[in-house]
């Protein structure tokens, strides 16, 4: 099996990161422009972890740390490369992220429609809180 490697993401591969999430990943959000991701990279440029396979991008997940919570956005993984642990390798370094940042509980952002990805995170290990839900408002038009 190849390996696969996990590095943080540059911000000249943004276009690609756009491109890859338009076709492996669940939703689209309001940040999902160039700006947004460039935002992300230049005030955490560790957050937004890339899985390649053979150089091939495979997979990301943003890994964010707000200095008391952890959360978890974009898990995508390439639709021909699911099934190789390439997900279970991001969480993997989200978490080792987390840990060494000082957090102590995750949570993952999961369309209520995805039932892949719900499917991943609870092969991670991650469970469902039932009387959590998210209130939102765009800030922009």
């Amino acid at each position: 099996m190849t390996e696969i490697a996990i590095r943080t993401a540059r911000p000249d591969e943004i276009p690609a990161l756009l491109a890859f999430w338009s076709r492996a990943a669940e939703g689209t959000s309001i940040t999902d422009d160039e700006a947004g991701v460039a935002r992300l990279i230049e005030r955490d440029p560790e957050a937004l972890l890339v899985a390649e396979l053979d150089g091939v991008l495979a997979g990301t997940v943003v890994a964010g740390f707000d200095g008391w919570r952890c959360h978890l956005y974009r898990l995508a993984v390439d639709p021909e490369l699911r099934r190789r642990g390439v997900g279970s390798a991001l969480i993997a370094a989200a978490e080792r992220r987390f840990a060494g940042l000082g957090g102590r509980r995750v949570d993952a952002m999961v369309l209520e429609r995805n039932a892949l990805g719900q499917s991943a995170w609870a092969g991670a290990g991650y469970r469902r809180e039932e009387h959590w839900r998210r209130w939102v408002r765009p800030l922009t038009d």
